[in-house]
């Protein structure tokens, strides 16, 4: 008898979300409510209320999040944050252009080069000033260079979240941080800072390359790129890191959209979007085929891979921009002599750029007067801290530290 081959499996139904066909079966998920009032929950068990922080060491900063409890499984969590508020929009609207970028670099002040560049970016889409050439290549690669030393950042406590059979957390922490200290002492040469670095301006950059800066920068690029194996090896290998992440808070692509999140969070759910390519700005347009890593379960261990992906494709940027940053001026305005050197039209502006944690904007309102009317700072962070409320219900307590560890906020860019 002839040997019949068997049918090939029906493929999924798939329906579009964000220009993409995706899998029905994770879409469609039903959503907890996150407006559930707990005089009408029945528990199973004891029902109690436990607050998580504001001092809590796996909250990522002064946040709390109040868990109602049916035993172990939560079915309800309410994020309570403006902890570090300082209220910059309005330090910013009574300062000229010339002495606001130091203020933008304490809100994410793990990347606070990337809120610099959506701060200056706005001020030169206002002033119709575009940064000559090299400065435009020299921001790309701070800003790459910024999101490896964010990733380093966000692995090394991911891990230490999770403690346990990960040695702690503590050997994946300090590895990282090892790498993350070579980046920042490529960034303290070039600008003098390890932390709030005020390196650039509106029209350009405040420094140059120093000599032989770039062949360091591709150095350290060899060694880290080397090293990531390392983390893979105690992550992807260990079983228990992959039990504690693979289905733990799983983000449908649809709710990601609605919420607003961006970054590896929303292309860890399927939506393929990234402004680095979707919407170039400044040197972006100049790297050919930037890889945009995609995955589409949702969950703690999705969002890892597209990060560890990230950290790849940007080892990738900053090599090719290292060996090819043109000659030129870092400005196309003359250096400030005083706070009020740069005078600002009548208009408004939004500009968004692709931060570590996503989508970064700065929106201004003009009159023509000194100082801005209005500054409107978007946080990516923020929105990621609104799907707590959806992801917490369900998990456990240790399942919670996971979940706000996998969506990397950053509370002083939250809370603002």
């Amino acid at each position: 008898m002839e040997a019949h081959p068997s049918p090939e499996p029906a493929a999924p139904p798939l329906v579009g979300v964000g220009g993409l066909s995706l899998p029905a079966a994770i879409t469609g998920r039903p959503r907890p409510n996150p407006h559930l009032r707990v005089e009408d929950y029945e528990p199973e068990a004891d029902a109690m209320a436990l607050n998580m922080g504001p001092q809590h060491p796996s909250t990522h900063g002064v946040l709390r999040l109040k868990l109602y409890l049916d035993g172990e499984i939560c079915f309800k969590a309410v994020p309570y944050v403006g902890y570090l508020h300082r209220g910059v929009e309005k330090l910013l609207e009574s300062r000229t252009a010339v002495q606001q970028v130091p203020y933008v670099d304490k809100n994410d002040y793990v990347s606070p080069l990337t809120g610099e560049l959506a701060l200056v970016m706005a001020y030169e889409a206002l002033l119709d000033v575009e940064p000559p050439p090299r400065a435009q290549v020299l921001r790309t690669l701070l800003m790459e260079l910024q999101r490896i030393a964010s990733h380093h950042l966000w692995l090394g406590t991911f891990c230490l979240d999770m403690g346990g059979a990960l040695g702690g957390g503590s050997s994946v922490f300090l590895y990282n941080f090892r790498e993350r200290e070579l980046v920042l002492d490529l960034l303290e040469e070039l600008t003098g800072q390890r932390m709030h670095y005020n390196a650039l301006c509106v029209g350009g950059n405040r420094h140059d390359v120093p000599p032989g800066w770039d062949a360091r920068v591709v150095a350290v690029m060899d060694r880290i790129e080397a090293r990531i194996l390392e983390y893979e090896a105690m992550t992807l290998d260990n079983h228990v890191f992959r039990s504690r992440t693979v289905g733990v808070g799983v983000l449908d692509p649809l709710l990601a959209m609605e919420a607003g999140v961006g970054g590896a969070n929303l292309r860890g759910s399927g939506v393929d979007h990234d402004l680095r390519r979707d919407a170039p700005y400044a040197a972006y347009g100049l790297v050919p085929d930037i890889r945009i890593p995609v995955e589409t379960a949702g969950d703690c261990y999705a969002r890892y891979l597209v990060r560890m992906a990230e950290m790849r494709e940007a080892i990738r940027i900053v090599r090719l921009l290292a060996g090819g940053i043109p000659e030129g001026p870092i400005g196309a305005l003359r250096p400030p002599r005083n706070v009020n050197a740069v005078k600002l039209p009548p208009g408004e502006v939004y500009v968004g750029i692709e931060s570590p944690r996503g989508e970064l904007g700065t929106y201004v309102i003009s009159d023509g007067s000194p100082t801005p009317v209005r500054v409107k700072i978007r946080p990516p962070s923020l929105h990621s801290v609104s799907l707590l409320p959806y992801l917490c219900v369900g998990a456990t307590v240790s399942d919670i530290v996971v979940i706000l560890g996998s969506l990397d906020p950053i509370l002083g860019e939250v809370d603002r």
